[in-house]
């Protein structure tokens, strides 16, 4: 169970990210504490011990799992989570060995968060009533990809792995149904 009067560190270099989650930690009575790299996480670990901490994996000069390493050394008693965007078997077990008592990968909300802190298990969601078709789940996938390539049919292409031209095909099509 987590105290009203705890602290939280969240360290992501995503300013706002970390500045939604203070916003939702805060709202939630929870003192917190914020930091981009490495060094401002110890910084403010050392400073003021949180007793929660959450550490995106991915951050520049370091990896997310020297951070709880050093987090969990300077205190062991600290619940520490790994979030990311980029999530593996590989890092989550390395996650754990490094110290996190949980994984989770982006978007994660600060209620699922604060399960993950306590150790409850999220409750199962409902299978789906239906199972969209494979040229729905293909439709998605590829303005999924355009999104993330901000409109660059060509890029998005080349990501895809297909021709241009097929690819322009496939977008005038209209989306097909579930």
């Amino acid at each position: 169970m987590i105290a009203q009067s705890e602290t939280i560190l969240l360290v992501d270099d995503d300013a706002v990210f970390r500045e939604r989650l203070t916003r939702a930690m805060e709202a939630r009575g929870l003192l917190v504490l914020t930091a981009q790299d490495r060094e401002s996480a110890l910084s403010a670990a050392e400073d003021a011990p949180p007793q929660l901490a959450v550490v995106d994996l991915r951050m520049p000069n370091t990896s997310g799992l020297d951070v709880v390493r050093d987090l969990v050394e300077l205190r062991p008693d600290m619940k520490v989570i790994v979030l990311t965007g980029f999530g593996s078997i590989a890092t989550a077990l390395e996650a754990l060995r490094a110290g996190a008592v949980d994984y989770l990968t982006k978007p994660a909300d600060a209620d699922q968060i604060l399960a993950a802190l306590r150790g409850e298990k999220p409750p199962e969601e409902p299978a789906p009533r239906s199972v969209p078709s494979l040229e729905r789940v293909e439709w998605e996938h590829i303005q999924r990809v355009l999104s993330e390539c901000e409109g660059n049919i060509s890029q998005a292409a080349r990501v895809l792995g297909i021709h241009r031209r097929t690819l322009q095909r496939k977008l005038a099509n209209h989306p097909p149904s579930r």
